[in-house]
């Protein structure tokens, strides 16, 4: 409290520099279109009661759209940038890499800091290659792309999260895990969507919840016991894994979360099966699990151990705010530019239409009232990262990144998992084109 306090009054006597006696922004500041950017990206920094931050976002976003278009190409280039995705909500490698664009051409730069950064991308990218490499060939050794037909191909877009929750070589062993199950999470997630009856659902989270192979005879179909085969192997996998670290009890934790994201799928299912809308709340309550960002966050600190101990695998189980607000970040951003073609599809009712019939709105206006819970579900992750936590900072700074994966994956009004062109500039930026050194 006392710390919030401390905040709170530092924050107001910096800004107020920045007001006249009416309690508006100075116009004249507005000639600092560097100053201005600053303040726009400091801005998404707010947490909840700081006004004047909102007042801020809404001051700089506009002069900034028109100081785009009176500035020089390189701060255009900034300035556009930063407007499509703020620095806060970008993934920190892709604006590690756009950022190097934009220092090369400073006339204040630092030659020997530029060349040092290019090299250390250039060097990080290989690393990142080896490993996008191994885990399509295990990718296609599974033949999944055959036995699953109907699912989403996509293991460099799933590695592409993975990477984007932490890029840095140390964490090889929990990118490449995290890999592998979100690979399995979206094979469960497109069958219970698009392909299994409900009666399959019922039987597969049957089978989950019992989770050994004496189970895998009460699946129907062909088709679920490979996939069970496969998730109760990198159990396995994990197991043996854990055990040679002495932290066996990681596996409890993913385990626990995998079937808490079956039965929330069950539940959607069902809902589809009968044709039942729920209530806006009662979609967000089971939406929070369906957006598999608790299991992709269990599997993140499987690969952490200098920092993830049984401690902070029952914080996490606590559903702490931060995770409240990340999990409905993912999903509700998730609903926004997907519902349309669920719909078409047969889903389930999303968040948008559940929105539309608990308050009898437009979708428009759903949509809006759903990005302003999706702000102040920012807020909140920022106020945890500020406050003092049971969780080491590296753990909240990766709950975070997780997020700002799933901006950049659903931010531009589209789904750039299902389709992912809009990915391709990022994925090209990452693993395929190297910085171009100075001569």
């Amino acid at each position: 409290m006392t710390r919030t306090v401390k905040l709170f009054f530092h924050e107001s006597v910096v800004f107020d520099k920045f007001k006249d006696t009416n309690g508006e922004f100075k116009k004249t500041i507005i000639n600092d279109v560097k100053g201005i950017l600053s303040l726009y990206e400091a801005s998404f920094l707010s947490v909840h009661g700081e006004q004047i931050l909102d007042d801020a976002l809404v001051f700089t976003k506009a002069n900034l759209e028109s100081s785009a278009m009176q500035s020089s190409p390189r701060l255009a280039d900034h300035i556009r940038n930063a407007l499509i995705r703020p620095f806060h909500k970008g993934v920190p490698r892709i604006e590690a890499r756009k950022y190097i664009s934009f220092y090369e051409e400073e006339e204040s730069r630092n030659d020997t800091l530029l060349k040092f950064a290019k090299i250390d991308f250039n060097r990080v990218q290989l690393i990142h290659r080896q490993e996008l490499s191994i885990l399509s060939r295990w990718w296609n050794d599974l033949n999944f792309a055959e036995e699953f037909p109907y699912a989403r191909d996509r293991i460099v877009e799933i590695y592409f999260w993975a990477n984007g929750v932490h890029f840095e070589p140390q964490y090889a062993f929990s990118r490449m895990v995290v890999t592998k199950y979100t690979k399995i999470v979206s094979l469960l997630d497109d069958t219970c969507d698009a392909y299994a009856s409900f009666e399959e659902i019922q039987h597969f989270t049957n089978a989950i919840e019992r989770c050994c192979m004496d189970a895998i005879d009460q699946l129907p179909a062909e088709y679920l016991k490979v996939l069970y085969r496969a998730l109760l192997n990198l159990f396995s996998e994990t197991e043996s894994d854990m055990g040679k670290q002495g932290r066996s009890y990681a596996l409890y934790y993913v385990k626990e979360a995998f079937k808490e994201l079956a039965r929330a799928y069950r539940v959607e299912a069902q809902r589809a099966d009968e044709g039942h809308v729920p209530t806006f709340d009662e979609y967000v309550r089971n939406g929070l699990t369906t957006s598999a960002y608790g299991v992709i966050t269990a599997v993140s600190f499987v690969g952490m151990d200098e920092v993830a101990g049984q401690e902070e695998y029952k914080w996490l189980k606590s559903n702490p705010k931060i995770m409240k607000a990340g999990k409905m970040i993912c999903r509700l951003v998730n609903d926004i530019v997907g519902h349309e073609d669920e719909q078409k599809r047969g889903d389930c009712a999303s968040g948008v239409e559940c929105f539309m019939k608990q308050y009898d709105v437009s979708e428009k206006k759903a949509i809006e009232e759903i990005q302003k819970m999706v702000a102040n579900g920012w807020k909140d992750i920022n106020e945890d990262c500020m406050m003092p936590t049971n969780a080491p900072m590296l753990l909240l700074q990766h709950i975070v990144n997780l997020v700002r994966v799933t901006e950049v994956t659903y931010g531009h009004n589209d789904d750039a998992y299902t389709i992912p062109l809009s990915l391709k500039d990022s994925v090209t930026l990452l693993y395929v084109e190297q910085v171009p050194m100075c001569e």
